[in-house]
């Protein structure tokens, strides 16, 4: 019995990091197809955001089986209660890339605006960040947690400004309405990428530490 529960505990784990590595290719794809207007790279993300929805009902009802036919304590529990959660940040991110992708129609002629309005650079920060907490979800080292949250708040505040300067834009110029709505659309979007990314952040620390950082940066004091 110890065995079988130690063989879908590692089961558990590989699926996690199946799925963050399918939703960061997912969300590269996204941004890739943002910056370059390629529409058919943003119609494979939209079709193949099925893939990352089974994954998610396959991780819940591991999970579920996991808890109905064990009692898993420490650590144990630790991993499970966090896969739960990371499982469901993981699916809202492939959300995010297949709400972004939806937008991309409708900016793909206005190339020229997005590297105006840094957007290239907010789509850069945005694949980074994933990047590095899925990386973070495979070696399970915290000490580069702080950057998540660093760049987290990074994103945010870029996000701010580029808003602020588009709806500026959207009051004197009637005519970038429809352009600047999706724009407002897309950065929303990745302002939420970043805040899913320490959502996971969050929940690898839970799993190696056993410390709760919910609603706080766990690096301010």
């Amino acid at each position: 019995m110890e065995r079988h529960f130690e063989q879908e505990l590692e089961k558990l784990n590989n699926r996690i990091l199946k799925m963050g590595s399918l939703v960061y290719e997912q969300i590269h794809n996204a941004l890739d197809a943002l910056l370059t207007g390629n529409l058919e790279l943003a119609r494979q993300v939209i079709e193949q955001d099925n893939k990352v929805d089974k994954l998610d009902v396959k991780i819940d009802k591991l999970c579920q089986r996991i808890f109905a036919l064990n009692q898993p304590v420490a650590t144990d529990l630790r991993l499970i209660m966090s896969a739960l959660k990371m499982n469901n940040d993981l699916e809202r991110l492939g959300d995010l890339a297949v709400n972004i992708s939806e937008k991309i129609e409708g900016v793909s002629d206005y190339k020229e605006i997005l590297t105006e309005l840094h957007v290239d650079e907010l789509a850069s920060m945005a694949d980074l960040i994933v990047k590095d907490v899925i990386n973070i979800l495979h070696t399970r080292n915290t000490v580069f947690v702080k950057d998540i949250f660093l760049s987290a708040n990074a994103i945010e505040e870029k996000v701010e400004a580029v808003s602020a300067r588009i709806l500026d834009e959207m009051m004197h110029k009637t005519e970038v309405i429809v352009v600047a709505t999706n724009l407002l659309i897309i950065l929303s979007q990745v302002d939420r990428i970043a805040g899913y990314s320490t959502n996971i952040a969050e929940s690898v620390i839970f799993i190696v530490e056993g410390r709760i950082v919910k609603h706080k940066n766990p690096f301010i004091s």
